[in-house]
């Protein structure tokens, strides 16, 4: 039986790479595509690059937790900081995105090549789910690629943005 290493591993890897050929399929056009009609009302390419930064952000927050640290701030303001971020990408070519989000991608997979088992268990704090064990955030950076992929093969089939759902975290308790 796999251990949850390898189980993490396998859907961080094997994502990641659906994930980027996908958005290699694309072309200019589809990249316009609106995707969402709420907040920032990002567009296919919007997303990429909104992806391409939550990875680069997981790293230094993983590492924090495995380090004994307590991962996001408190305070950290999830949506502001996305459309922050998304926005620093809006001149990086297109093509350069995706190398960007496979070298990020690699970087998560090494640290958990190094992670012990216990060290799945530990607790820290992720800016969309608060506090919940590291398992739980390993699995939303592979599930949070196939949510947006999805929405966008969505909006690209329809030629119409998805419809809006109310969404709030878990209860971490």
């Amino acid at each position: 039986m796999p251990t949850r290493q390898e189980l993490i591993l396998k859907r961080l890897t094997d994502e990641g790479q659906k994930t980027a050929a996908f958005f290699r399929t694309l072309t200019e056009a589809q990249f316009t595509q609106q995707v969402y009609t709420t907040g920032p009302e990002w567009r296919a390419r919007d997303l990429l690059a909104h992806i391409v930064s939550a990875e680069r952000t997981f790293e230094p927050y993983l590492r924090d937790i495995l380090g004994g640290g307590p991962g996001a701030p408190e305070d950290f303001n999830i949506d502001a900081y996305n459309a922050a971020e998304t926005a620093k990408l809006t001149e990086t070519p297109t093509t350069e995105l995706i190398p960007y989000f496979e070298s990020a991608r690699g970087v998560v997979i090494h640290l958990v090549r190094g992670m012990a088992d216990g060290d799945f268990d530990r607790v820290g704090r992720h800016p969309w789910f608060g506090k919940v064990p590291l398992e739980n955030m390993l699995k939303l950076v592979y599930r949070h690629t196939m949510l947006h992929e999805r929405d966008i093969r969505k909006a690209i089939e329809t030629g119409q943005p998805v419809p809006h759902v109310e969404a709030a975290p878990p209860s971490a308790g």
